[in-house]
């Protein structure tokens, strides 16, 4: 709920491997994900703590969704924009918005 499991990779990005903003890693099996990125161009930006799908709707976005921001993400990235995704992320994590996993239904 809170992310803290994010923490760790503030290493990555201390090391250069991760920004603080840009599409989330894709997890190793998902394919369709990973293929969407690759035609969008969204793969070749550094991946990041968070962004723009993160901010939009998190668990409860479809792949094709994901992709898509990832995508629009990666065609227009701007200081500004990196800001306003960055501080939207804290209060969406302080809001627990979008989020699946553990949910009570």
């Amino acid at each position: 709920k809170t992310s803290m499991d994010e923490l760790p990779q503030l290493f990555n990005i201390f090391k250069g491997d991760m920004a603080v903003v840009g599409p989330r890693p894709a997890l190793w099996n998902q394919f369709d994900l990973i293929e969407l990125r690759d035609k969008n161009g969204s793969s070749s930006v550094r991946p990041g703590l968070t962004g723009l799908a993160q901010i939009s709707g998190r668990d409860e976005l479809e792949i094709s969704v994901k992709a898509a921001l990832d995508g629009q993400y990666a065609q227009h990235i701007t200081f500004g924009e990196d800001c306003r995704i960055f501080f939207a992320t804290i209060f969406s994590v302080l809001r627990h918005d979008g989020i699946q996993e553990g949910k009570q239904k």
